[in-house]
């Protein structure tokens, strides 16, 4: 089966890469169908990596989050037309006590290896999830997104303690969005406050019970736990603004990924007993969790699809530098891109 992928060979430049695939494998080949461009994928796209970090994995094919349809699976496990999500994290080994998507043999699509922008991908059988028929596509196009959050209250719920009164979530972008969701149905009992920036945004989290910019929190404001969905440069204003607000023995969730290291108040983490956690990426256990809180929860996708900025049909070339560039000129919401239509 010939098959071509997709491969950004620099920064803004996609160029077509042409090979055979076996169709006697024991993976699965999937046609990819769905796709969601993370802020990962658009680091590399616009060439803002360190210049040694793109010399080191360019050539290569963007996209972690997307679901796809089976083509074939030789061992019957799949039938043909099955959709399926794709997970990304690849382990190589087995581990008792770390899980596979912080193993640092483990490889990631998009981020050292071939993502997912390809007609066709050979994918291992542990790496996929069925999707419930009644799913919509262009919210299961950003899972893994989803999984991410998941995954991060699940390590959340193992590790804090069980006064969890008011839950504070600094950010009010994708990952803030999908954080408070998931919380709401977790734990129904608990105060959801969402504390940003963008009063446009948090408009959005009307499931929430508070909303507070966070140029203005009144001092006496106290949450027991937090999770910082910020990021970047601001990343270490928002945790510093945790600790002040945070109660004695509090859990800060530590999601922002910041490509410089920043200032923490350490002396009041030490006086406060505060616990930080940090988590990235997913594994497959998160994966079926996630499609399962799906089938559980069905009316946390339309709340869901807020989040889907533009929905882009793609299948040329300067299809996906549209998408790319779309996506570029937002500041928030997801953007979809519908493969091969």
């Amino acid at each position: 089966m010939k098959n071509r992928i997709y491969s950004l060979t620099r920064p803004g430049t996609f160029e077509i890469i042409e090979e055979v695939i076996n169709e006697d494998t024991d993976g699965v080949i999937v046609r990819p169908g769905y796709m969601s461009i993370c802020r990962a994928d658009q680091r590399y796209y616009q060439g803002t990596r360190a210049p040694e970090v793109l010399a080191r994995k360019l050539p290569m094919a963007l996209i972690h989050e997307a679901i796809g349809q089976v083509v074939s699976d030789r061992l019957g496990e799949y039938r043909p037309g099955d959709w399926v999500v794709m997970v990304p994290n690849t382990p190589v080994e087995e581990d008792d006590i770390v899980a596979e998507n912080y193993l640092r043999s483990s490889k990631f699509r998009a981020s050292g290896f071939d993502g997912f922008m390809q007609d066709y991908v050979v994918m291992g059988r542990d790496r996929l999830v069925k999707l419930p028929d009644n799913i919509d596509k262009e919210v299961a196009a950003f899972s893994e997104l989803s999984s991410v959050a998941y995954h991060t209250i699940n390590r959340f719920d193992a590790i804090a303690h069980r006064r969890r009164n008011t839950i504070g979530i600094w950010g009010d972008g994708n990952i803030a969005f999908l954080i408070a969701i998931i919380l709401r149905y977790r734990f129904p009992e608990s105060k959801i406050v969402i504390l940003g920036i963008h009063e446009e945004k948090m408009s959005d989290f009307t499931f929430a019970d508070r909303k507070i910019h966070t140029a203005a929190i009144p001092d006496s404001f106290r949450v027991d736990h937090a999770f910082e969905c910020v990021g970047g440069k601001s990343s270490g204003v928002a945790i510093n603004q945790i600790i002040d607000h945070i109660n004695p023995e509090g859990t800060i969730a530590l999601m922002g990924v910041s490509e410089d290291p920043i200032p923490v108040n350490t002396r009041m983490v030490l006086e406060k007993g505060l616990r930080l956690i940090g988590s990235s990426r997913s594994g497959i256990k998160d994966f079926r969790d996630l499609i399962d809180f799906y089938e559980a929860h069905p009316e946390v996708i339309p709340e869901m699809k807020k989040i889907i900025g533009d929905v882009v049909a793609v299948s040329t070339i300067e299809d996906m530098n549209k998408a790319f560039d779309l996506d570029k000129r937002r500041h928030s919401g997801k953007t979809v891109m519908v493969w091969g239509k």
